[in-house]
């Protein structure tokens, strides 16, 4: 047993190492202390560089999409690109650095001429020699095209934590059709990630998303993102807005408004079944540059309260035949243009002409005249305006309609007050009533008026209006935003018809022949208005508010539309100027819906190769496959799927040879001569710039010529013929 186990050998031994362990406990329990108590505030610093708590992720926001799905607005990924000079020195590769310098400059050079090779040069070796942790490579976020040219130069296409290059990421917002319904769509604050105003502000919060939150811990000299909370991504929300009415009602009135010497055009365009609103125009003048232009800074569609001037008149007579007060064949002396009311007097527009002496209601309603319009609401209901207030509220003119976009305003139509005594009208006088019925003593916004008129068109349902169908997230609808009946019937069946007719033949015998067609029946009614300023109307020159408000086709009507200008001085007509535009809007829409198929293009008894315009060439060789007429290309693509391919066509004796042509980049400005509108200017506006048309057809100059770099707030004005 003692050969096995010697005690008094072993056991010492087992001391010594207890020793040693006890030992090594109470240093490293001393040394804890030491490092929590003495030492605590230099590794608590330490630490503080190795982890970072709550870090705010954002999410995406959501997109805004027109009707069939188009994008109005969405954000796309922009980096600003940086440089870490001491990760690369760290990483080993100075040499690498140095070798490849000259490819590097002069790959920045190319990416951005704006700045030369030598330039580049100079800063990037500024930050080698100082180290710098976060240079910035470019001043400006570039996207995300941009982003991966530069991570391909030499270097910077290494992991970052060897070759230096990274990048921050953001999410810009983003309008793929430019300033199109700007004030309808919204804005963002870049910076800021805040909303301005239109449907960006009202649906900020289903756009926005939820923000989630990360910690960083540094391993192995890299940083590690750790989430907490993952954010949740904005949804969509799709509007009723239709990019080829808003884009045909923008130009139209742009056009009138550049010939009148216009100050204000507006134009809506709304379903008739729905309210849905397929187009808003707000044009207001400004000087930019020098220059007379017309952009949208404000939403006077939903929020200039105005007096509508004659397109009022339609509400009034509706009242009179409602109530039963006459009819249509009612005969009126409006003897030589001039009527004395109440010691006012009330004159129609042709009062220098002798007027139309004695006509008949409907033919009044007809030829605008306000001494029919007013001498029939002064018979009937100037012993009792109440009576006619109340009725014109009844057909819900006045309605709050809740336009979800800031700054919108409801009708404001005041009602006859009695003073103390019961016996006299407080706020009222004997010529308020006649000359409420003509338009005046009342402010209504442009869109309340083609409420009321859309609710004539039809047959008396009053529909709210509408901008969003729906929200939609990963194709699945999340919340629908239901057609809003506001009145089932804003007047008597009979009523309603009645003034169907009477507007049609505004269009077809009377003032508002401008703005029928020849193609399609068209109704509705005309409004020239003086504009109170300084709370009288002849103070300097006069300002006129300019009216056309309607719905085609009138025997099966689709859609209204009501278009307003205000301009100073004459000339002044609101059939002549407002009705112009209606004319060209009406037939625009028409012919878009017509649909027709390619095919029905094809002359057979022609031989003729056609032009082919310069632009998308997917598009054009679309079109001439569904002609059976040959085009070459060296490129795979399809219209309805793919990308645009920029280029052109050129002609030989038997086929259509189509060409890709490069273009510059986004810092500079494309060449678009011979394209058509549509291409040219998606070209130039999505670079930033904005983009001024004179003419139709296709593009034979522009004022920036290609190559030129783009500057900040700069307008290119293309010509076509």
């Amino acid at each position: 047993m003692s050969s096995l186990f010697d005690r008094k050998k072993i056991v010492p031994r087992y001391k010594m190492i207890a020793y040693v362990m006890l030992l090594l406990g109470i240093t490293i329990i001393a040394r804890a202390l030491y490092i929590s108590t003495v030492k605590r505030d230099y590794w608590m610093q330490v630490a503080s560089r190795l982890k970072k708590d709550s870090v705010v992720v954002k999410p995406v926001r959501g997109n805004i999409l027109s009707c069939d799905g188009r994008l109005m607005a969405s954000s796309l990924p922009e980096f600003k690109m940086y440089m870490d000079f001491q990760a690369l020195q760290d990483a080993g590769n100075d040499s690498l650095w140095h070798d490849k310098l000259d490819s590097i400059c002069n790959g920045l050079n190319q990416i951005f001429p704006e700045k030369s090779a030598a330039e580049f040069r100079a800063l990037l070796e500024q930050g080698y020699n100082k180290k710098a942790r976060n240079m910035a490579i470019w001043p400006k976020r570039v996207n995300y095209s941009t982003y991966t040219e530069v991570k391909r130069l030499p270097v910077f296409n290494l992991i970052s934590y060897k070759g230096g290059f990274h990048a921050e990421e953001f999410n810009a917002r983003k309008r793929p059709f430019g300033s199109l319904g700007s004030r309808t769509v919204g804005d963002m604050y870049g910076a800021k990630d805040t909303a301005r105003f239109g449907l960006e502000l009202s649906y900020d919060t289903i756009l926005r998303g939820t923000n989630g939150l990360i910690h960083r811990n540094k391993v192995l000299n890299k940083y590690l993102d750790i989430m907490d909370t993952p954010p949740i991504d904005g949804a969509d929300i799709v509007t009723t807005l239709d990019v080829g009415i808003q884009d045909l009602a923008e130009r139209a009135v742009i056009d009138e408004l550049r010939e009148i010497n216009g100050n204000v055009g507006v134009a809506i365009v709304m379903e008739v079944a729905t309210g849905d609103i397929k187009a808003i125009v707000n044009m207001e003048k400004c000087m930019i540059d020098g220059k007379v232009e017309y952009r949208e800074l404000k939403n006077h569609a939903v929020s200039d309260l105005l007096e509508p001037g004659s397109v009022f008149k339609t509400a009034s007579m509706m009242v009179a035949l409602d109530d039963g007060m006459c009819d249509t064949t009612k005969m009126i002396d409006t003897g030589g243009g001039v009527y004395h009311m109440h010691g006012r007097d009330m004159k129609d527009h042709n009062w220098r002409r002798g007027g139309y002496g004695r006509i008949s209601l409907a033919r009044g309603l007809e030829v605008s005249s306000n001494i029919v319009v007013s001498r029939i609401i002064d018979e009937y209901y100037g012993a009792h305006p109440e009576r006619f207030v109340s009725r014109i509220h009844d057909l819900g003119i006045a309605e709050d309609l809740h336009i979800p976009l800031k700054g919108s305003s409801a009708a404001w139509i005041r009602r006859p007050k009695m003073d103390k005594t019961g016996k006299h009208w407080a706020n009222w006088s004997k010529t308020a009533l006649p000359w409420m019925s003509i338009g005046y003593e009342t402010q209504i916004p442009p869109i309340s008026t083609l409420t009321f008129y859309n609710a004539i068109a039809n047959n008396g349902k009053m529909v709210a209006p509408r901008f969003v169908k729906c929200v939609q997230k990963d194709g699945q609808i999340l919340r629908e935003y239901p057609v809003r009946v506001i009145k089932e019937h804003i007047a008597k069946p009979q009523t309603v018809k009645t003034i169907q007719t009477i507007l049609e033949h505004v269009v077809s015998q009377g003032l508002g022949r401008k703005a029928g067609s020849q193609s399609f029946k068209v109704a509705g009614k005309t409004g020239t208005a003086q504009i109170a300023k300084g709370g009288g109307y002849h103070t300097g020159t006069v300002n006129y508010l300019l009216s056309f408000a309607g719905f085609f086709p009138a025997d099966a009507p689709r859609y209204s539309c009501i278009v307003c200008i205000q301009k100073s001085g004459l000339p002044a007509s609101g059939g002549g100027m407002s009705g112009v535009v209606f004319h060209h809007i009406a037939e625009g829409i028409m012919a878009q819906n017509l649909k027709l198929s390619v095919v029905d293009a094809k002359d057979s008894a022609s031989v003729l190769l056609p032009d082919i315009k310069s632009g998308n060439i997917l598009a054009a060789d679309y079109v001439l496959s569904h002609l059976n007429i040959r085009a070459d290309d060296g490129w795979n693509g399809k219209f309805a799927e793919g990308a645009p391919i920029w280029g052109r066509g050129v002609m030989n004796s038997h086929a259509v040879q189509l060409e890709k042509v490069k273009h510059y980049g986004n810092a500079h400005i494309p060449d678009v001569r011979g394209m058509g509108a549509r291409d040219a200017v998606f070209l130039i506006e999505s670079r930033g710039v904005k983009v001024r048309i004179e003419g139709r057809g296709k593009v034979t100059e522009q004022s920036l010529p290609p190559g030129h770099a783009i500057k900040k707030g700069e307008t290119c004005t293309l010509k076509l013929k």
